[in-house]
């Protein structure tokens, strides 16, 4: 049962990630960006760390997504693609090629017939992250909070700019 909900899921993060990168709606690509966090959520749960699949839900698709969700509505961002060329997209392609291939020969029968190791409740345990979070990292986890304000803010100030503009 695990290795089919395992498998469901794998998929539709496989799927739904590439839904973000190749739909020209932003829209559609930021909720696809959604189930693709959702779903890693799961995997998480499957891997035995439901507090790492909390904050994933919490942090990312609750909060980082629905602010990329606000901004692009905000700006009133159009999906007509015209900002990819066509050499951007032969690079990209290239690249993508070039690192899978790369992935393939560096675990090429790294892991063959080795079971993982399972995770120790030290491993997920809250109080580490906490005192690390707000003790050793304060200040960048402190910058990146200032930093996703001052994004909001700009937005909201370019959006209105060009409301004004219009009229």
């Amino acid at each position: 049962m695990e290795v089919a909900v395992f498998l469901l899921f794998a998929a539709l993060v496989l799927v739904s990630a590439l839904v973000v990168v190749l739909h020209r709606n932003p829209i559609y690509a930021v909720m696809s960006l959604v189930v693709t966090l959702v779903s890693i959520a799961v995997l998480f749960v499957l891997l035995g760390a439901p507090f790492l699949a909390a904050i994933q839900v919490l942090v990312y698709t609750g909060a980082i997504v629905v602010l990329f969700l606000f901004v692009i509505m905000l700006l009133n961002v159009s999906g007509d693609g015209s900002t990819a060329f066509g050499l951007q997209k032969i690079v990209a392609a290239g690249a993508a090629v070039g690192f899978s291939t790369l992935l393939l020969v560096l675990f090429w029968g790294r892991f063959e017939g080795l079971p993982l190791p399972p995770l120790e409740e030290a491993d997920v345990a809250l109080r580490p992250l906490a005192r690390a979070l707000l003790g050793t990292y304060l200040l960048p986890f402190e910058m990146v909070g200032l930093l996703l304000l001052a994004a909001v803010t700009a937005a909201t100030v370019l959006a209105r700019r060009a409301d004004r503009e219009k009229t």
